[in-house]
């Protein structure tokens, strides 16, 4: 069994005011009634005069008590009302499309080799994860994660579907720079519980990551 090279642990980040992962285009809110995504620049606290895009049912919505989050965002779940087969709530526009699907997230997630958000940060992943299915259980990812103080710029590829709510889900490594160079392998992404969630500014979604490589 091949041993692991090492594990980074990724803090996503929702809301708050040093969001480090952001909706900026999507099948949200109330676009199915004429209105066009994101007509304003829309954050999770709205800007002095915008207002959050509400959902469906006209309600503003809500994550962990955080306003303006649009359903079907982030990488811990939708928030959709009703059940499918799958276990996962889901909820339909008129045209068939789940109000989260083909949502794009730009990210500048922290990386930390311990669970805590406050442990000393190693580098940054940065890239997009996109929503790829209709029903909201899965995200297509493509990031870099930049290795910080590196003589050579260190940074390892990844891309691949994160699927929401399994135990485990994998990502292909695509490459890198510095003493990464022509690395290639995996990356197990696991979910967990992030540790002090009660005094995260915003909605934290904590990634634990376990590499393994070859070149």
């Amino acid at each position: 069994v091949a041993e692991p090279h090492f594990e980074l642990y990724m803090h996503d980040i929702l809301g708050g005011r040093s969001p480090t992962a952001r909706p900026i285009t999507g099948l949200l809110g109330s676009i199915y009634s004429g209105q066009v995504p994101f007509a304003k620049p829309v954050g999770f606290l709205p800007p002095q005069g915008g207002v959050a895009i509400p959902n469906a049912n006209g309600a503003i919505p809500t994550v962990n008590g955080l306003n303006g989050i649009p359903l079907g965002t982030g990488l811990a779940g939708t928030q959709f009302a009703g059940p499918n087969p799958n276990g996962v709530q889901a909820q339909l526009g008129p045209d068939g499309l789940g109000l989260g699907f083909g949502t794009i997230t730009v990210i500048n997630d922290i990386l930390t080799l311990s669970p805590e958000l406050g442990s000393q940060p190693i580098g940054k992943a940065q890239g997009v994860y996109v929503a790829s299915s209709v029903d909201g259980t899965t995200q297509m990812m493509a990031f870099t994660a930049v290795i910080e103080g590196g003589e050579y710029g260190d940074s390892l590829n990844f891309y691949g579907v994160y699927r929401i709510g399994a135990a485990l889900s994998k990502l292909s490594v695509t490459g890198g720079t510095g003493k990464y160079q022509n690395a290639c392998g995996y990356a197990e992404v696991r979910s967990l519980i992030p540790s002090g969630q009660n005094v995260i500014d915003g909605a934290e979604m904590l990634l634990r990551m376990t590499i393994y490589l070859r070149y």
